[in-house]
């Protein structure tokens, strides 16, 4: 069960073709805004108090990155394809949820990590 769960949100995804405006870490923070619509679910399904703290991480990315309404729109539905994939599996918190938040936590950082490291300005 672990394994369809971690894949799940991924699998629905349509892939969208990059513009040549986008820049080069664009697929980094697509993923990204999955993950944070991932959080968004489980994060309190799983007990954490953490309200509305991976929309506003979803809300500050939106700020400092999109200037155009079609790359939000890609932005929004990618965080939520995250919440729908887990919201459609999980209805309480069980050790599968709590290994696929783990990991996308993990996952979060290593991305954050590696857009800030190799496109700081």
């Amino acid at each position: 069960m672990l394994a369809i769960a971690l894949l799940m949100p991924g699998q629905s995804l349509a892939q969208t073709a990059a513009r040549v405006e986008d820049p080069p870490y664009e697929s980094d923070l697509m993923r990204l805004s999955e993950i944070l619509g991932a959080l968004h679910y489980l994060r309190p399904l799983c007990g954490s108090s953490d309200g509305s703290l991976w929309r506003d991480q979803m809300q500050s990315l939106l700020d400092a990155e999109v200037q155009d309404d079609e790359r939000e729109r890609r932005f929004i539905e990618r965080f939520n394809q995250g919440y729908r994939g887990f919201s459609s599996v999980y209805r309480r918190c069980t050790p599968a949820a709590q290994e696929a938040l783990a990991r996308y936590i993990d996952e979060g950082g290593a991305l954050i990590r590696n857009v800030t490291t190799r496109y700081n300005r």
